[in-house]
């Protein structure tokens, strides 16, 4: 077998000239071992992705031509990330250029006044770019942060407030139209979730719905309004909001009568580790998909300046859902302005790419590189395999591709070099890590005609 290897210490990009080593027969070796198991296996791996969102497609708008290659090239060109998946707001968010819902005529019971021109504004210009880019149809989430503010019981679309219940029937409806206006205008859309962040009173938009108002909700309002119009074939994710609460929630959402209603279940990553939460669920309910939604770093939390030990925070969380079921991955904004916006509530945040306007300058952010080692090499379809590691100061997380090459993903989160030896089917190899460093090793087997990596 041999070793292709990639790492990204301080520099930024790493190039595809790959260290290769040779594996060779094992040798008693107990130290500093990272074992590879690649016939027990878990789940599969969808693809990554990230948000497009209205500001996201605001900045992108102001871009000239070459900056939107590089961005798009980044994220769903060959050398880049791969991005198969995208996920967008339905109405407006905290990052929207403004305030907006599609009906705002509290008589509309028919929608007929329903209107998608703030989604075509900027989000699918930049959709519609993006999937230029891929060469094939991105797949699709959709999530809405708030109904509009005559269905709340507060009157608005911020500070929280509830879905008033006499206007379950008209939002179910109001989300099935959404998904038609994407569907008729050619776009995949292969998920929703049923309410972002639904325990969450934020001063941007915001609806909370308890367990037992979001349970009735899907099964007697917007399971039967999608079966009627023809779109059981969307999935429904519950909770979509942090782990610490996830198997709580998938515990009271799903019983006998909405676990066909449930595919699964999404997470954000704000609250900390939690990576047993998702243990918890994939034990309870072992059929159940599980995608993270949402991750990003807030400037309010996190200094802007500490780029890497961000992007180790944050590939820190990555492994972890990882190595504990994730099957999807959606960042974020995918590109913000250069104070980490537009945001409607000053709640900037990082993004992997930062447009700064006063300059004409897009800046790579370093969690961009992080990322690229995860997305670029971790193909849609790769199986996770069983791993041991030698020590919790180095992250590891192992993949077999549908080629049948066995991916890993190191992280070291010291300032010092750790020595790892791979070990695998009676054979080993040899690696060392760079302080602070994320690196992407590809295993072939020597048996195989290889491609230069």
């Amino acid at each position: 077998m041999r070793l292709y290897m990639t790492e990204s210490p301080e520099k930024i990009y790493p190039d595809k000239k790959m260290e290769v080593y040779d594996f060779v027969p094992e040798d008693g070796t107990e130290n500093e071992v990272v074992n590879l198991y690649p016939g027990l296996t878990y789940q599969t791996m969808e693809g990554f992705g990230g948000a497009v969102t209205d500001a996201a497609g605001y900045v992108f708008s102001m871009m000239d031509k070459d900056q939107k290659e590089e961005l798009l090239d980044m994220y769903f060109g060959e050398e880049g990330m791969h991005y198969n998946r995208v996920r967008l707001h339905m109405d407006s968010c905290d990052f929207s250029t403004r305030l907006y819902s599609a009906v705002e005529d509290e008589e509309d019971e028919n929608l007929d006044t329903f209107s998608f021109a703030h989604t075509e504004k900027y989000m699918i210009p930049l959709l519609e770019a993006a999937q230029q880019r891929a060469g094939k149809k991105l797949k699709v989430m959709l999530s809405a942060w708030s109904p509009p503010e005559f269905m709340k019981t507060n009157g608005s679309r911020i500070g929280g407030g509830s879905l008033k219940k006499e206007y379950y029937s008209r939002w179910a409806k109001y989300l099935s139209r959404y998904i038609e206006e994407f569907e008729k205008r050619g776009y995949e859309v292969e998920r929703m979730s049923l309410q972002n962040e639904p325990a969450a009173v934020q001063t941007w938009d915001s609806c909370v719905y308890t367990v037992e108002e979001e349970k009735e909700f899907l099964r007697d309002h917007l399971c039967p309004e999608m079966k009627k119009r023809g779109l059981e074939h969307v999935e429904i994710f519950g909770w979509d909001h942090n782990k610490e609460r996830l198997f709580e929630r998938a515990s009271g959402l799903i019983d006998k009568e909405t676990d066909d209603m449930i595919t699964g279940l999404a997470f954000h990553w704000y609250s900390g580790d939690h990576f047993e939460a998702l243990d918890l669920v994939r034990q309870m309910y072992p059929d159940k998909k599980l995608i993270l939604s949402e991750s990003c770093l807030e400037f309010g939390k996190y200094d802007k300046d500490m780029e890497t030990e961000n992007a180790i925070r944050l590939s820190h969380d990555m492994i972890g859902n990882l190595n504990h079921g994730m099957q999807a991955f959606y960042d974020w904004n995918i590109l913000l302005d250069g104070e980490g916006g537009p945001n409607h509530q000053n709640n900037f945040c990082d993004s992997p790419y930062l447009y700064h306007e006063d300059e004409k300058r897009l800046e790579e952010r370093r969690i961009c590189r992080y990322y690229w080692h995860f997305a670029h090499f971790i193909e849609a379809g790769a199986v996770r395999i069983a791993h041991t590691r030698y020590t919790e100061k180095l992250d590891v997380t192992a993949w077999r591709n549908p080629s049948g090459d066995i991916v890993c993903i190191f992280m070291n989160k010291l300032d010092e070099k750790l020595p790892a030896v791979i070990r695998m089917e009676g054979e080993l190899c040899r690696i060392s890590l760079e302080p602070r460093a994320i690196a992407s090793c590809v295993i072939k087997n020597s048996g195989k005609k290889e491609k230069e990596a």
